[in-house]
């Protein structure tokens, strides 16, 4: 394992993304990738008496999934890092509580789980761990609640809003010899532009997004068409358009090479998501419901996943705040 600086680890033995799964709302399932995804709940309270209960057991199911395809046992992983938008990361401490395995609850927003994988990668590459658990969620009903209305108020959504996905991820990475594989990270910085429309996450986000993937190519030495895929999530239909924008202005020639979580997940002909998806659950559903499934099939040798969290509150935003954003960047190789 090297550290290259600016953020960046090489894996000279390249942790394995062993098993993974993913776990979806109704809407979601409805969408162009319902039939990517492990399992589609039907019902918006996943059998639960609140909309935060509904996101807790979300995540739950992902993750016993993701052990259950593994044939992993709670004493097979070494630790769980886990994360989502509610207050004090509840969904995570909730889902996870009932398991017997040491756990970290991290913050990244909804770059959580790529966070998560930077985290695991490094850790278990650095020898400190054979398995880690990394596992995320999002719930739109409770994402309204906390960050914008109740939805029992009616609110308008503006037209550059994102909808919060309905989902979760989960999967675990370590020493493995089977693809894919993580072959290096570049851990992103906080990026301010002075952003504060909480309505238009994509552009607080889009130029966290495009940091770290030019660093990651600097440092790297690399162009964006050593890719098959650069992957962001979530900065929506607005936040895809404005990055591509900002990689020119870098002079970096992004191609066809690129796309975003929530551009892809919501039809925005027939869904009526506006700009597109949001949401931890949204780049963790795609990822683990999609992305690890075609790397598996060998469509996809190379794919660069870079999720992008807006690292804001309600009580700062009241306080007048601007917008900070992060983006970690992952590459996967098969």
């Amino acid at each position: 394992m090297r550290f290259l600086g600016k953020g960046t680890v090489v894996f000279d033995e390249k942790p394995s993304i062993k098993s993974f799964a993913a776990v979806v709302g109704k809407k979601e399932g409805e969408g162009p990738y319902g039939k990517c995804f492990d399992a589609v709940e039907e019902d918006a309270y996943f059998g639960q008496k609140t909309w935060e209960k509904a996101e807790s057991e979300n995540l739950r199911r992902s993750v016993q999934l993701a052990l259950e395809k593994g044939s992993f046992e709670e004493k097979d992983i070494d630790f769980s890092i886990s994360g989502d938008l509610l207050n004090q990361c509840i969904s995570s401490g909730y889902a996870l509580r009932g398991l017997d395995i040491p756990f970290f609850g991290v913050y990244g927003a909804c770059s959580t789980m790529a966070e998560s994988l930077v985290l695991g990668s490094v850790i278990t590459g650095g020898g400190a761990a054979k398995n880690i658990l990394c596992s995320t969620s999002s719930h739109f009903c409770s994402a309204e609640k906390q960050f914008r209305t109740p939805l029992e108020y009616g609110g308008q959504r503006t037209p550059n809003a994102q909808w919060t996905v309905t989902g979760s991820g989960a999967l675990v990475v370590g020493e493995g010899s089977a693809p894919p594989y993580v072959e290096a990270v570049t851990c992103g910085r906080i990026v301010d532009l002075g952003v504060t429309d909480i309505g238009n996450m994509g552009a607080a986000m889009a130029p966290a997004f495009v940091d770290t993937v030019k660093r990651h190519l600097e440092t790297l030495g690399r162009e964006a068409q050593y890719y098959d895929l650069i992957l962001s999530g979530d900065l929506g239909i607005i936040g895809k358009s404005l990055a591509k924008e900002l990689f020119a202005k870098e002079g970096i020639d992004i191609g066809d090479k690129y796309d975003d979580c929530g551009a892809m997940i919501f039809d925005k002909e027939t869904q009526d998501t506006h700009a597109g998806g949001s949401g931890c659950g949204c780049a963790a559903s795609i990822l683990c419901g999609h992305i690890l499934p075609e790397m598996k099939k060998g469509n996809l040798r190379r794919v660069l996943f870079a999720a992008t969290g807006a690292l804001m509150s309600p009580t700062a935003t009241f306080q007048g705040e601007s917008i900070p954003s992060i983006s970690h960047a992952v590459s996967l190789e098969a």
